[in-house]
């Protein structure tokens, strides 16, 4: 039996015409095939096991692989016939990161097989026999992207911060963060920036020089105080009928409680001078944001109103200063009439200055603490009686503000 399967074998070789995809082109083709397929009947009439071989083994059938034909035996699967044929060229995909470089040559889809235009899928080839006149496709596997995860970042806001235009310094819109969706890359831990998911809203800061259209006004303020001076100047104030700003000290508030509440009742504005009169940009972020709330915190305590307009120590409070503290602070005021009555140069001279520079709109500065305040006290009531004269009417910073 075993020489009958060794010329069956041979016969059936020779009938398949070796591997070709075409028969051989020869005028006795026809004699030849007639006598292979002679041998094989009579062979195969020798024994079962022969034909058995040749109709499920050793028989070649016809298919085409992408559009071309091609002999393969009987018992193929799809996935010895990519096996013998390298895949027919056809490549699996790359894996490639989140950004696009590749982490795998062959990590991505898998080359992909159709048999009469259904999808074989890996796991399925082994199982997959082939048929006679089936028609196979095979093309390149897609390159896959790895998996991420994702995660929100804060996109930080910008400023428009610009204090060159007069003494109110205002805050006219807070910044507030943004948000950012930001994928990572599970194996290449990668990070990429996707959309903005939320914008950031500018803070914007403007300064201003304020010029009421109608009448002159100006505008009376003291700093440093309360102190044991600020009564006296309170009964000036009331006497003249006047109303002014006074920019007080957190502490200094707490030991002058009255006369903070007293600054209030008679239509006074109070605001924040700071808590202990620093120079804030030597400060850290933190040192001042505690300053400043120190300072707000024990006026409110003091009289139990809020506010959140300061005057910063030494006029000192720039670009960065507005960066970090915006939420706490509306508004800084500065003065265009500086009196100097700190270096104590004479009544006289205290009320020269105020007057020699009265204009529309002008802020004063002037103090009614933080050291000796005779000389404001002596020159105050001629200061009031003089612009007054002039046809000048006194108002708060709150009110120059409005107006």
């Amino acid at each position: 039996m075993s020489d009958n399967n060794t010329e069956l074998q041979g016969a059936m070789e020779e009938l398949s015409f070796g591997n070709s995809a075409t028969p051989p082109k020869s005028p006795h083709v026809g004699l030849r095939v007639f006598a292979i397929v002679l041998a094989v009947v009579l062979v195969l009439g020798g024994g079962g096991t022969g034909g058995y071989m040749w109709m499920c083994h050793w028989r070649r059938i016809s298919i085409t692989v992408n559009k071309s034909e091609r002999l393969v035996r009987v018992d193929s699967t799809i996935a010895s016939l990519l096996k013998d044929n390298d895949n027919f060229d056809a490549k699996p995909g790359r894996l490639l990161d989140i950004t696009g470089d590749v982490i795998d040559q062959s990590g991505g889809e898998a080359v992909q097989v159709e048999r009469n235009g259904q999808t074989v899928n890996p796991e399925q080839r082994d199982a997959t026999g082939i048929k006679e006149n089936d028609a196979i496709t095979v093309t390149s596997g897609k390159d896959l992207t790895e998996g991420h995860s994702v995660r929100y970042e804060t996109v930080p806001y910008d400023t428009d911060i610009d204090l060159t235009h007069g003494p109110l310094q205002e805050v006219k819109q807070q910044g507030k963060d943004g948000e950012r969706e930001v994928w990572v890359g599970e194996r290449s831990n990668k990070k990429v920036d996707k959309d903005i998911t939320q914008e950031p809203q500018k803070l914007i800061v403007q300064s201003r020089t304020p010029r009421p259209a109608s009448g002159k006004v100006i505008a009376l303020t003291f700093d440093d105080g309360p102190s044991q001076y600020s009564s006296a100047i309170l009964d000036i104030l009331k006497s003249k009928g006047v109303k002014a700003t006074f920019f007080n000290l957190g502490n200094s508030a707490s030991q002058y409680p009255n006369a903070t509440k007293r600054m209030l009742s008679e239509g006074h504005q109070v605001a924040s001078h700071s808590n202990t009169h620093p120079y804030l940009p030597k400060m850290s972020n933190d040192e001042m944001l505690a300053e400043l709330k120190a300072g707000f915190d024990n006026l409110k305590a003091a009289t139990g109103a809020d506010t959140k307009v300061l005057r910063a120590p030494y006029g000192s409070f720039g670009v960065d200063q507005w960066k970090a503290a915006a939420e706490l602070v509306d508004m800084n005021v500065l003065w265009d009439i500086d009196t100097e009555d700190w270096k104590r140069p004479g009544a006289n001279a205290i009320h020269d200055t105020v007057l020699n520079n009265a204009h529309n709109g002008a802020i004063v500065l002037m103090h009614d603490g933080g050291g000796d305040r005779s000389q404001d006290i002596e020159a105050l009531p001629r200061i009031i009686d003089d612009l007054k004269a002039r046809g000048y009417t006194f108002v708060t910073i709150d009110q120059l503000k409005a107006m």
